[in-house]
């Protein structure tokens, strides 16, 4: 048992069983490699956990006395990893109780459940579909470990454990914020619109409490032109810098003070979402044209794709004078499932990964700031098959590139194994950013760290075995990788 868990035991009680978890999980089966990677973790296994990068909502930490609500809303309702997988098997997501988006239209189908209870029922009767598959590496880990159920979840014994589970969410050592301690977490970051008022940051920083929340900076609602709603989010943005935007430069000006705003709240990065990594510099006068367009209703694809390119060597010049650490994640097609959007919105399970190219789409902004040291630039793909053809040669050279950790579909053991063999030769772990969650469920935090430390330090056991490390350089290598890499990069 790790020390973590020792001090889990301790303090927490009942609250934290014998798990059933097998203590040398993800581990070689090689003996020697197994021994290795075990000191290893033990080493890394109690350290804080920084989030550099998540969707965690910060209303769950502005109100001391909030809840994680009944086991329904916290492990099915709130994240779509686990309803995306119950809907892939002909589960409506209306029984799982997902609200429809607000308009439409009822008659699409049955009413959404509302017994939460039932809600568990159907999770626990398919709980199968989730072996061996990330979401159940995470699901253990907070059923059985961070929560202490000591029974399998099942049909037959899921009313137990969803009465146990309500005994233990009731209690105030289940509050968000005394979570938030226990995990040990050292800061987390939230991603928040570039609208947004931050009204609960401030309530968390006036509240006295000594937890360390920081807002992360997200303009992709009204710089991708083809967003659903562009017009309503950039009247939004207009709001909030107090004067209609009417223009290409006036957008940007808004963003610049905008920028400005959230660094005074504790933000040290801003994230981009783009289908495809393109950049291009456009002059004045083109980008003013395009914007016209998207003003009037006519913008068209190229235009998008354009004028997002042009928008993200803007972001990169705003980060090289304001120091704000710049994401980049690419490769998704977002809301791939029409009838899914048109019912439930965004956010419900149903971004694809699609392939990408670096290279030449993102040489304009390199040729301009890939050279600057001032600029950190964090790379993030859901196409594995650029890992080692150009992602880690592009980290590999340009001082202002790193590589983020795998993403989203890739989050998982056999993806960090795979990104470790592919990136970390031609790039080296210094051009990498470390772990973040990147995750909306709150209470899989210590589980998603958890996976991650332990692929690292079975990675670097394997290092170590086969005589490219030794243990005093696996031994300085493994808390970096644990939570080192990410402060230091993320400027936390």
């Amino acid at each position: 048992m790790s020390k973590r868990a020792k001090t889990l035991r301790r303090e927490h009680g009942d609250l934290q069983g014998q798990s059933l978890l097998d203590p040398d999980r993800f581990f070689s089966a090689d003996p020697v490699q197994r021994r290795v990677a075990r000191e290893l973790y033990d080493a890394i296994a109690d350290l804080s956990i920084v989030c550099p990068h998540g969707h965690v909502d910060p209303r769950l930490l502005a109100d001391e006395n909030a809840t994680l609500g009944t086991p329904a809303d916290l492990f099915i309702i709130s994240d779509h990893y686990v309803f995306r997988m119950l809907y892939s098997q002909g589960i409506p997501l209306e029984a799982l109780g997902i609200p429809r988006r607000d308009g439409a239209r009822e008659n699409l189908g049955d009413p959404v459940e509302a017994d939460h209870r039932k809600i568990w029922q159907t999770f626990a009767d398919h709980f199968c579909l989730f072996r061996g598959t990330p979401n159940g590496v995470w699901l253990a880990h907070e059923l059985y470990q961070l929560l202490g159920i000591q029974q399998k979840l099942t049909g037959a014994t899921a009313q137990a454990i969803y009465d146990e589970l309500v005994d233990k969410l009731a209690r105030p050592e289940c509050r968000p914020r005394a979570l938030f301690e226990r995990f040990q977490i050292e800061v987390l970051c939230t991603t928040d619109g570039a609208s947004d008022d931050l009204a609960c940051h401030k309530a968390i920083r006036e509240s006295g409490w000594q937890g360390v929340v920081r807002p992360t900076f997200r303009p992709d609602a009204v710089v991708n032109l083809l967003t659903p709603a562009w017009r309503s989010n950039l009247d939004t943005l207009s709001a909030a810098a107090g004067r209609e935007i009417t223009t290409a430069k006036g957008l940007i000006r808004a963003l610049e003070e905008r920028r400005a705003f959230f660094k005074r709240m504790g933000a040290t990065a801003t994230d981009s979402g783009v289908e495809t990594p393109y950049t291009e510099a456009l002059s004045p006068k083109k980008a003013e044209e395009i914007f016209s367009r998207a003003l009037a209703g006519k913008a068209t694809t190229p235009d998008a794709r354009r004028f997002t390119g042009h928008m993200m060597i803007e972001m990169a010049r705003m980060s090289v004078e304001d120091g704000m650490v710049m994401q980049l994640h690419a490769g998704c097609y977002r809301n791939h499932n029409p009838v899914v959007f048109e019912v439930f919105g965004a956010d419900k399970g149903h971004d694809i990964p699609v392939a990408s190219e670096w290279v030449y789409n993102l040489k304009p902004l390199l040729d301009r700031f890939g050279n600057d040291p001032r600029l950190t630039l964090l790379l993030f793909t859901m196409d594995e098959t650029t890992y080692s053809r150009e992602l880690a040669p592009l980290a590999g050279h340009y001082p202002a590139l790193k590589l983020g950790p795998p993403w989203w579909f890739h989050d998982s053991l056999n993806g960090m194994a795979r990104y470790f063999d592919q990136v970390m030769e031609t790039a080296g772990l210094y051009n990498t950013a470390g772990f973040n969650d990147d995750t909306r469920a709150f209470v899989s935090i210590p589980a998603r760290h958890d996976v991650w430390r332990r692929a690292s330090a079975n990675w670097l056991a394997g290092l170590v075995v086969r005589g490219l490390i030794d243990m005093a350089d696996a031994a300085e290598m493994a808390p970096d990788m644990a939570n080192g890499l990410a402060r230091r990069t993320y400027k936390l």
